[in-house]
């Protein structure tokens, strides 16, 4: 009967280590998606950033087109409306790249926070499995069996004597 005790006793507090160790394999797993996620969300931003670009260009190009079809000299003015389209792109790629930003802070820190509960799952694993060693080693213990001591014959030594 010990034996068995022992047994699952240690069946125990292995599957208390096992199930700490896989918290914590799941939770790198996930902390790598939301790295990867980062990573495609920037390598995303700067595609839509390019994009936009080649849009800006495109307009400033027409607005030049269109001020020099006019008759109009590129002075003055149309100069100024054309820089100040300028600087509104400009102010629309920062967005992009600032949002990017955001989001990729966003998966970074949901990255350290999966890390850190495998940490913490390996943690309560470990707590687990010194529980069930507690716990299995004090119920194979049975004090009716136990042998006493001091409760022998010779341990009174007027005992013969009465």
């Amino acid at each position: 009967m010990c034996t068995l005790a022992l047994i699952g006793t240690a069946l125990s507090v292995g599957g208390a280590l096992v199930e700490g160790q896989q918290s914590k394999q799941m939770a790198d797993y996930q902390a790598k998606a939301y790295e990867q996620q980062a990573r495609a969300d920037a390598q995303a931003a700067a595609f839509e950033q390019g994009q936009e670009r080649h849009k800006q260009d495109v307009l400033q190009a027409q607005g030049r087109a269109q001020a020099g079809a006019s008759g109009v000299a590129i002075a003055g003015s149309p100069a100024e409306v054309l820089a100040a389209n300028a600087r509104h792109r400009q102010l629309d790629i920062k967005a992009i790249q600032y949002g990017s930003q955001l989001r990729q802070n966003n998966l970074t820190t949901q990255a350290a926070i999966s890390r850190f509960s495998g940490k913490q799952a390996v943690t309560a694993g470990i707590f687990k499995a010194g529980g069930n060693l507690v716990s299995g080693l004090s119920g194979i213990y049975d004090p009716t069996k136990a042998i006493k001591f001091g409760g022998s014959a010779l341990s009174d030594p007027w005992a013969g004597m009465r």
